[in-house]
């Protein structure tokens, strides 16, 4: 984005004009010519739109970038496919052993050459080329080929929509079968079913399963004989090398006649073995009269299309009929006598003898359910029993007797759903049930709802006015509302040129399109300038192009006579585009314009003028000729006598004030160890004062912060100073260090490190291992001395503690086999009491077989043993 120079001199660039006056001159007339021709500043461009313009000049380097690399490969591949394969010797091997026959081939040979060549084939559904290595599926009809991943995304894709377009028809509550829908080719719309979806990529001939490149053999074939039964079926299979699009015709040859068998046996190919002599066919017609003039044809002989006089199937009428329609019927009954003597035949006319009278037949009572044989004369009558019919409602059950003629309305009450299965409501059963729910499907418009009360789903055809805006965008359509697009509008329009004396006529719609005819008069329109007339041209459409004579206005302030083109009437900017371009496909906006009057540009007359600071003298266009400043530094000295003035070029005066007051800190070095500023702050003359701020400074030891001038610590530095730094430093204290004996340091608060271990004199306790024999004694005495151990006493008196600990455990175990035993007994005792009181049964004969007393009392030691290895485990 273009940035404009600051301060005075706003058509100047913004760089030192105070250099030569060759240079100043040119680059002043040049300023004067560029502000001549810019009539109006330029707006800043917002930052947001600067960011969506450099995003679409990204996108599209990148698109441009992307498709030129593919030209780039595909241009290579071709020409290495030229180089490494020879198309005309691929397709003489796919060919090889068909014949020498090449006006049968004209079509599979052109089918070979373009899947040789690259680029040729192209994906329907993705509209990508299909590549020699992609993955394939081809139509079985039309033998196009297409992307596998594409045709798989096809297929659901259409099932999908289908079962969808469906649903919408359903009443809720139903449900759609995906399973009985089909999709198509997107070629030829030849249905294929849901088991017929490509899962895996195939040869033509279907033979092998994801088959290599090869260079030498046609793209996407095994390379094996196709072998595929021949179109119509001849019982032969194709003879190619596996090949896309259909098999050429059967290159066979057979001795077969003509459809009539009067010619000679020939010799043909099998392909067009079925063959016409040109003669009559002359064979036999169904009607046993006439022959077949036909010429010598395929299958049967058509009708015969003479007439004969036929009588009907009762004889009673005669009539011209159709050779072919041997038997037909009149309208008239036959009303003879039957057998019974009582009744005559109500058969329309029928050949033969009448039946016999239906009434003789064997009969049943009006309910069914009692059979009778009776005289045709008699009448059968009710057999008493209830009636039984199902009624009209399809559910229940007469319960009259059996009774002649239609049964009763049914008027049990029962739970009946509406008609659209939303409600449910308790009514007699002849009577049907309609919510007050309103249909919100879609009419067959795709537009409207339904809005018909307890509706079925079959909903009636939208029966509004469509209404919608034409292509015109003038009129509305005004038939039924309908899907799909309307008809285009009927209507004319004129359209004229810019002074109305040529016109054209053109659909309605088309005037927005349409620009105005071309018009050889000469333009009518009179000037907007200040000028007395434009310059001649011819009759054109829209405003007039700009003034290009010269302005020769004089100048109120300088007298100088404007050079600049006119500009009392210039097309100018006022407005940046109000949206924004989605992506950069799309043309970008147009600006708002409007004619305005622009005022003189400045005088670009050269005039000498001297800056502000009298530094230089140079030649400034006439608008800018005033004394201003040149830009270089004032470079005069300060008050504080540190710095110079650098303030830009500014007025000269002997006053120092008149430039800049010193804002700078004072910069002058500070003494050692001091981080303070300087007491005065800006910039000063002579030396700074003394810093005399407390600082909190931590001890030695670090427990203890200690305050001090910052200019007795700085002072202290110093060698022979009094106090030293150790001294203002040290908190007095005793130092919290821990020496290597982990007692404290007994020195006071000090620097450096603490004492050794062997000045330590803290008191401790020593005693034996057993803790009998204590002593105390100096921590340094102690390092000196060796360990204390035990003495007989110690000894003796841990034996009597070991014998001790073995009486009480010899104790315990007594106690257990002692509580043992008495457990046992108890559990003796009980089983014998048992035992006897079975034998007190000698009544029950299902007792069980007595066993010995040897059995038990090994159970009772089996758990004795159990118990005692138990405890012995607890023990251990």
């Amino acid at each position: 984005m273009d940035q404009q120079p600051r301060g005075r001199g706003r058509g100047v660039p913004a760089q030192n004009v105070w250099t030569t006056r060759a240079e100043t001159h040119s680059r002043s007339t040049n300023t004067g010519r560029q502000q001549s021709t810019n009539k109006q500043p330029i707006k800043d461009i917002p930052r947001s739109t600067r960011k969506f313009e450099e995003a679409c000049a990204q996108i599209k380097a990148s698109v441009d970038k992307h498709v030129a690399k593919l030209t780039e490969e595909l241009s290579d591949s071709g020409s290495e496919e030229d180089e490494t394969n020879n198309d005309n010797s691929i397709i003489s091997t796919v060919l090889n052993l068909y014949g020498k026959s090449s006006s049968e081939l004209g079509k599979i040979e052109q089918v070979l050459k373009d899947s040789l060549r690259s680029g040729t084939s192209v994906c329907l559904i993705c509209i990508a080329s299909v590549k020699k290595s992609d993955f394939i599926w081809s139509c079985t009809k039309c033998f196009c080929s297409l992307h596998l991943s594409c045709i798989q995304r096809w297929a659901k894709d259409s099932i999908y929509f289908q079962t969808e377009a469906a649903s919408d028809q359903l009443a809720p509550g139903q449900f759609v079968d995906p399973r009985k829908f089909n999709w198509c080719c997107p070629k030829c719309r030849a249905e294929y079913p849901q088991t017929a979806i490509p899962s895996t990529y195939y040869c033509y001939c279907l033979k092998t399963q994801e088959p290599r490149f090869d260079p030498w053999l046609v793209p996407h074939s095994c390379g094996s004989k196709c072998e595929k039964l021949l179109q119509p079926e001849c019982k032969h299979a194709c003879l190619l090398l596996c090949h896309p699009g259909p098999c050429p015709p059967c290159p066979q040859t057979v001795s077969v006649t003509c459809f009539c068998a009067k010619s000679p046996v020939e010799t043909r190919r099998c392909s067009s073995q079925t063959w016409s002599c040109g003669k009559k066919c002359s064979k036999l017609l169904p009607c046993k009269e006439h022959k077949c003039e036909v010429i010598c044809h395929s299958g049967i002989c058509p009708p015969c299309p003479k007439k004969s006089s036929q009588n009907c199937l009762c004889g009673s009428k005669k009539e011209e009929r159709p050779c072919h329609s041997i038997e037909f019927q009149c309208d008239k009954v036959c009303r003879k006598m039957l057998d019974c003597g009582h009744h005559r035949c109500e058969t329309i006319c029928h050949a033969g003898k009448c039946a016999t009278c239906p009434l003789a037949l064997p009969r049943t009572c009006p309910c069914g359910k009692k059979a009778v044989t009776v005289a045709c004369t008699v009448e059968v009558g009710g057999c008493g029993d209830t009636c039984c019919k199902l009624l009209e409602c399809g559910i229940h059950e007469c319960a009259e007797r059996c009774h002649k003629g239609k049964c009763g309305t049914c008027w049990q009450m029962r739970v009946q759903s509406c008609r659209c299965g939303l409600k449910k409501k308790e009514l007699p059963c002849y009577k049907e049930f309609q919510c007050e729910t309103k249909c919100k499907h879609i009419k067959d418009c795709r537009r409207h709802p339904c809005n018909r009360k307890c509706c079925t789903g079959s909903c009636p055809p939208c029966d509004q006015v469509c209404n919608r805006p034409l292509g015109c965008k003038n009129h509305k359509c005004t038939s039924r509302c309908h899907q799909g697009p309307c008809y285009p509008c009927d209507r004319t329009v004129d359209i004229t040129c810019s002074c109305g004396r040529t016109k054209i006529t053109v659909p309605c719609g088309r005037e927005r399109q349409t620009k105005p005819p071309k018009c050889s008069l000469p333009c009518t329109k009179p000037p907007d300038c200040h000028h007395e007339s434009r310059t001649k041209h011819v009759c054109h459409a829209g405003s007039c192009p700009p003034c290009k004579q010269t302005c020769l206005k004089v100048s109120e302030r300088c007298g100088h006579i404007c050079k600049a083109p006119c500009h009392t009437s210039v097309l100018v900017q006022v407005a940046a585009p109000s949206q924004k371009r989605a992506g950069p496909w799309e043309p970008e906006q147009a600006p708002k314009m409007e004619i305005r009057k622009l005022p003189c540009p400045p005088c670009p007359v050269p005039v000498p003028v001297t800056c502000l600071g009298e530094h230089e003298t140079a030649d400034w266009p006439c608008h800018l000729s005033v004394p201003s400043s040149c830009g270089r530094p004032c470079g005069r000295e300060l008050y504080c006598t540190n710095h110079t003035c650098t303030k830009p070029c500014h007025v000269v005066s002997m006053n120092p004030r008149n430039c800049q007051q010193c804002e700078e800190v004072c910069s002058k070095n500070r003494p050692e160890d001091c981080t303070h500023p300087c007491g005065r702050g800006k910039c000063h003359p002579g030396p700074c004062p003394t810093c005399t701020k407390l600082i909190k400074h931590s001890c030695h030891c670090g427990l203890n912060p200690q305050l001090v001038r910052c200019n007795e610590l700085s002072d202290s530095s110093a060698p022979g100073s009094t106090p030293s730094r150790e001294q203002l430093l040290s908190c007095k204290d005793r130092c919290p260090k821990l020496l290597a004996c982990k007692h404290r340091c007994p020195l006071s608060c000090h620097s450096g490190d603490c004492a050794a271990q062997l000045d330590c004199v803290t008191t401790v306790h020593v005693s034996c291992p057993c803790k009998r024999i204590k002593k105390s004694m100096a921590c340094n005495v102690r390092s000196k001395q060796p360990a204390i151990s035990c003495d007989d006493i110690c000894r003796r008196k841990q034996d009597q503690e070991l014998k001790l600990k073995e009486e009480k455990e010899r104790a315990k175990r007594e106690e257990e086999e002692r509580v043992n035993r008495i457990e046992l007994e108890q559990f003796q005792r009980k089983f014998d009491k048992r035992r006897n009181k079975d034998r007190r049964r000698p009544d029950e004969t299902s007792a069980p077989p007595s066993r010995p007393i040897q059995f038990y009392f090994l159970i009772v030691a089996v758990i004795l043993v159990a118990i005692i290895m138990a405890f012995m485990w607890s023990r251990v």
